[in-house]
């Protein structure tokens, strides 16, 4: 899991900025133990954040909020 930085620069233009990790997301770290502790595995907790994530592009996609 990552925070990426760019710059729009126009309709055709992306500069990637930067890539910066997210600490705290390792399989031993406080959040996903929470997780798992309810029955949810470092794994599951994974592809459900990125499920989450497909869901939400889709709807601002929908919505004209994104740029692709």
């Amino acid at each position: 899991m990552a925070r990426v930085d760019f710059f729009v620069r126009g309709p055709d233009e992306i500069i990637l900025n930067e890539i910066n990790t997210i600490p705290g997301f390792t399989s031993i770290s406080m959040y996903p133990k929470m997780w798992e502790s309810s029955g949810l595995t470092y794994s599951e907790l994974v592809d459900r954040l990125v499920e989450l994530a497909v869901e939400r592009h889709e709807k601002e996609r929908k919505r004209g909020r994104t740029l692709s």
